[in-house]
């Protein structure tokens, strides 16, 4: 088992930290800890996103809305009042450690259409190339009922799949999944690494606790949370987050566990493209880009002979050759109007022509499935 969890640990360049309400209202001290983790993994040269829940309990107290169950105008003016306190916390603890933090705000529909995704997506990068450790958070100040997540163990794997995360850490009140609830029966077995997400690791899991007053999630989202990320080739661990490292402590055999990924980041990628819906239109190339292509290239500008349908930037493409045979598919980073205009052009020319420059490829190598 050491072997296991210090591989897949250690191995990690970008990894994703969730941390629940009730981590963020225990007090600096927890912040402090897991800001120290945070700093020494970015020593090691990973990549760190961190999704902290905690604007609306932190809201609660502010504005001094006791009831348990809130309404949903309630949660937002909380989440309002709460999110500035929320930042506020994570910015003074990784300054300790010469980092800022930087607030990300999602909702539902960001993560569901590509378009946005993309946007998302790069300004995420952007951040973290500049060293900034991005603190997301869903935005339910303006999420109704019908826009949100509903828990952010759910957010937090649609963030791994977003930045293409290799490790999603799901910070808990107990180190991990267990075969009973350790909080009733002192016999509770940790389950400390777990292959495979079946039946029997499911009912493990029992219900998630929406009846909460702090968070809204439980074992049961962890789970389904690591089912989701697993699919994007993101192995999921789930730890203690009042340990005095709760992320480092991962690093050894007798704390949190383990959730092996379905398959390779790359993979799920190519999945992802190749098991879209019908392409939106088509970009046909010469036969020097696709030979680029087969050579693991990404698609310029100046191969493309012409593009036919209609297409938003961000939506899948069919790439065909000289020869009229389907070269393989893509997500495009310009409209098809904005590709037919850059058509057959150098990529210093793409400015010049559309007045912008998004990308130098049309479809980068890394959104890109060929053919067999």
């Amino acid at each position: 088992m050491d072997t296991v969890t210090r591989a897949a640990f250690d191995a990690a360049r970008r990894i994703v930290i969730k941390a629940g309400s009730s981590l963020v209202q225990a007090g600096p001290a927890v912040l402090a800890a897991m800001a120290a983790d945070i700093a020494e993994l970015r020593g090691r040269g990973a990549s760190i996103v961190v999704v902290s829940s905690g604007a609306v309990a932190l809201g609660r107290a502010r504005l001094g809305l006791t009831r348990p169950v809130l309404s949903l105008e309630q949660k937002q003016a909380a989440a309002a009042a709460g999110q500035a306190r929320l930042v506020t916390a994570w910015d003074e603890a990784l300054a300790a450690h010469g980092l800022a933090a930087a607030q990300a705000l999602l909702t539902l529909d960001v993560t569901e259409y590509r378009r946005s995704w993309l946007n998302a997506r790069a300004t995420l990068e952007t951040l973290m190339e500049l060293g900034a450790i991005p603190v997301v958070n869903e935005n339910d100040t303006i999420a109704t009922d019908e826009i949100r997540y509903g828990d952010n163990d759910r957010l937090a794997a649609r963030v791994a799949q977003l930045v293409g995360a290799d490790l999603l850490v799901l910070l808990s009140d107990i180190d991990g999944l267990y075969d009973r609830d350790p909080r009733q029966d002192p016999a509770a077995r940790r389950i400390a690494d777990i292959p495979v997400i079946d039946d029997t690791i499911r009912a493990m899991a029992g219900e998630a606790n929406a009846a909460a007053a702090v968070g809204t999630g439980g074992m049961r989202t962890k789970i389904l949370a690591a089912e989701l990320a697993g699919r994007s080739g993101c192995a999921t661990a789930i730890a203690l987050g009042t340990a005095p490292r709760p992320v480092l402590s991962l690093a050894r055999p007798d704390h949190g566990s383990w959730f092996h990924p379905a398959r390779s980041a790359a993979r799920a990628r190519e999945a992802w493209i190749a098991g879209a819906a019908s392409p939106s239109g088509e970009i046909r190339i010469d036969a020097g880009a696709a030979q680029a292509l087969r050579a693991g290239k990404s698609l310029l500008p100046v191969g493309v002979t012409g593009v036919g349908g209609r297409f938003e930037r961000g939506e899948t493409v069919r790439i065909v050759g000289p020869d009229g045979i389907t070269v393989g598919r893509g997500v495009c980073a310009y409209s098809a109007e904005d590709a037919r205009r850059i058509a057959g052009c150098r990529s210093d020319e793409v400015e010049v022509r559309l007045g912008y420059r998004r990308a130098s490829a049309l479809v980068h190598v890394d959104d890109l499935v060929l053919d067999a």
